[in-house]
């Protein structure tokens, strides 16, 4: 670690985070790959093709932003440098937009279902079944860009911890 860089997350628990990070964007782009396949094979019925907004907005495809915030959040752990944290900073502000408006699609969709025909239905009802999984690893992306953004931005803050308080100096002057 450099030594100018005082920040308040270990190595290890950089790492950690970092690791978790890649994990659910990977989760999200083989889920979002798995509805890809789903609805690619759907046939066209009476009542059309159920394509969620989540799917044509490729919500789930975000998750490569959250594997590339992973990779800075590692690197970051292991090459500290004044670059290298505001630009994993900016990309953790980035997963926190693309979360919440992800789980914001995905509530919207899930409250809204329309008739569909009889071929598609089952592969409808797996598709919403998907996206309510992807609507409980949302919060929890957010939550973990939100701590290490915390962490390093309490880190970054300048402090001078030698500084004395107002009522230490005044007690030193007599």
């Amino acid at each position: 670690m450099a030594p100018d860089m005082n920040l308040k997350i270990s190595v290890a628990d950089g790492l950690a985070l970092g690791a978790i990070q890649i994990m659910l964007g990977l989760f999200h782009v083989m889920m979002w790959y798995l509805l890809l396949v789903l609805y690619m094979g759907q046939a066209k019925g009476v009542f059309g093709a159920y394509e969620p907004i989540t799917y044509k907005a490729g919500c789930a495809l975000w998750g490569a932003f959250f594997i590339l915030s992973g990779i800075f959040i590692i690197k970051v752990a292991r090459y500290p440098s004044q670059n290298s944290i505001s630009n994993a900073l900016i990309l953790c502000v980035i997963c926190m937009v693309a979360s919440v408006v992800a789980l914001c699609l995905t509530i919207i969709e899930l409250s809204h279902f329309r008739s569909l025909s009889y071929r598609n239905y089952g592969q409808a009802k797996v598709g919403r079944e998907i996206s309510r999984i992807l609507m409980l690893s949302y919060p929890l992306e957010f939550s973990i860009v939100l701590i290490y953004s915390i962490l390093i931005y309490m880190g970054l803050s300048p402090r001078n911890e030698d500084a004395l308080t107002p009522a230490e100096e005044a007690e030193s002057t007599f």
